[in-house]
């Protein structure tokens, strides 16, 4: 399965920019001059989240320096210990509803401490893609539109967010463990 895996992660990328190109090639889309607007607003955006990280990743490394992480975790960690789930990730089911750039700061920092090719790591970047920002979508998106009675687009995130992080565990102690 492992093997597999890493085939298929090695070759993903340069098939998709091989059919795109092509894809591009016949719709008669000028693929450089797309890709070169497509970076200079990628910098832009880039620029533009630096100091939300910033403040997260400064909040994030006082919340884990103060010993307030570890005291919760501590906590909780019987109960996930039970379950599979390496307590170091835990805080990241919380954090990734909530902000994107606060658990990609997490996340950073964990690959930082423990390896990109750490099972920490490897949860850790997987939750990254298989959840989402749930409360930032609904104001930030809704709010775009004049969307007021979200009924239960909030429960149904963030039980999505809860089945994708379970989901995360299982999938990467399947492949990884």
């Amino acid at each position: 399965m492992y093997g597999l895996i890493t085939a298929i992660s090695l070759w993903a990328i340069p098939v998709i920019i091989v059919f795109i190109s092509i894809y591009a090639f016949f719709k008669k889309v000028p693929v450089y001059e797309s890709f070169i607007d497509g970076a200079k607003d990628g910098f832009d955006t880039a620029i533009k989240i630096i100091p939300h990280l910033v403040g997260m990743m400064v909040a994030i490394s006082v919340f884990r320096a103060s010993g307030a992480m570890d005291y919760m975790l501590g906590f909780l960690q019987p109960v996930l210990n039970f379950i599979g789930v390496p307590s170091e990730v835990f805080p990241l089911a919380i954090l990734r509803p909530i902000t994107g750039a606060g658990s990609l700061a997490f996340t950073t920092d964990l690959i930082q401490e423990y390896g990109p090719d750490s099972m920490i790591g490897r949860i850790a970047s997987t939750v990254q893609g298989s959840t989402d920002t749930t409360l930032y979508v609904l104001t930030v998106y809704f709010g775009a539109v004049g969307i007021r009675k979200t009924r239960y687009a909030l429960k149904v995130g963030l039980i999505s967010d809860m089945v994708g992080f379970a989901a995360t565990i299982i999938i990467c102690m399947l492949v990884f463990g």
